[in-house]
C-alpha cells in the first residue's frame, strides 16, 4: 500500500459515508483517512462506519490545519502518494486514477484535478490576478482535488507553515518556489451534495479572495 487518501471534514455527516464507500469501490489498496475538524454532527461516526481511519482534532484547526494533520500522519507512515479530496462529494473517486499516473511515472510532483468551466467572471479574474502576481502557472487554483509526491508533502508539513490560512493558494506558491513540477488534468466536478461553498459564497468572499491574492504575493517571502 503506497497511497493515502486524505479527507478533511467538518459537519459532513450527510455525504462522508457515500464518499468513502465510493473510493473503496474504485481503489482497493489505499488507506482512507478522514480528519475530523471538531464536527458537531455525526461525521466521525459515519466515516468509521464506512471503514475509514478517523483522526479527531483536539481543537478546530480549519482546512489547512486538517490537511497538514493528514499529511503528517501519512508521511510518518511512509506513504509515497497523497491524494486530497473534499468530503462533500464533489470529487468523483474514479478520477483519482487520472491523478496518480503522472506521479508514479515521475512526470510531476503535484497533480491537480482541474475543472476550468466552474466559476463566474469575478472568480476567474481573481485567478488571473493571482497567476500574474505570483508566477504560479496553474489555472484551477482552488481545486482541493490534488495528488502529491512524498517530496511535495515533506515541504508542506513544515512547522512554520502552520500559520497559513488559505491552503489552496499558499501551498501552490510554496511548491512553485521550490521548483516542483505541477500538472493539471481535467476532471468532472460534481455538484455539492451537502453544505455550502465557503470561499465563493458571496461577492464579499470574492473580494476577500482578491485581496488575499495581493497580500500573499507581496508577502510570499515570509511564507517560503
Amino acid at each position: 500500500m503506497d497511497t493515502i487518501i486524505i479527507i478533511p471534514a467538518f459537519n459532513e455527516e450527510t455525504t462522508i459515508k457515500e464518499v468513502i464507500l465510493g473510493i473503496k469501490q474504485i481503489l482497493k489498496d489505499v488507506e482512507i483517512v478522514v480528519i475530523n475538524d471538531r464536527s458537531t454532527d455525526g461525521t466521525a461516526k459515519e466515516a468509521l462506519k464506512a471503514g475509514a481511519t478517523v483522526l479527531d482534532l483536539p481543537l478546530k484547526l480549519g482546512y489547512w490545519g486538517a490537511l497538514q494533520t493528514g499529511f503528517l500522519y501519512g508521511y510518518r507512515k511512509g506513504f509515497e502518494y497523497f491524494v486530497t479530496m473534499d468530503a462533500d462529494g464533489q470529487h468523483p473517486p474514479e478520477a483519482v486514477s487520472k491523478l496518480l499516473p503522472p506521479l508514479k511515472e515521475k512526470k510531476a510532483e503535484v497533480v491537480i484535478g482541474a475543472c476550468l468551466e466552474r466559476g463566474g467572471i469575478a472568480k476567474k479574474l481573481a485567478w488571473k490576478i493571482f497567476r500574474i502576481l505570483t508566477g504560479v502557472k496553474v489555472k484551477d487554483l482552488t481545486s482541493g482535488f490534488r495528488a502529491y509526491s512524498q517530496r511535495a508533502v515533506s515541504l508542506l508539513i513544515k512547522e512554520d507553515l502552520v500559520i497559513l490560512d488559505n491552503a489552496d493558494l499558499a501551498s501552490l506558491m510554496l511548491l512553485n518556489h521550490y521548483g516542483l513540477k505541477m500538472l493539471e488534468v481535467p476532471v468532472r466536478i460534481c455538484n455539492r451534495r451537502g453544505g455550502t461553498s465557503k470561499l465563493f459564497s458571496s461577492p464579499f468572499k470574492i473580494a476577500h479572495y482578491l485581496a488575499l491574492s495581493l497580500i500573499l504575493s507581496v508577502s510570499k517571502r515570509r511564507i517560503i
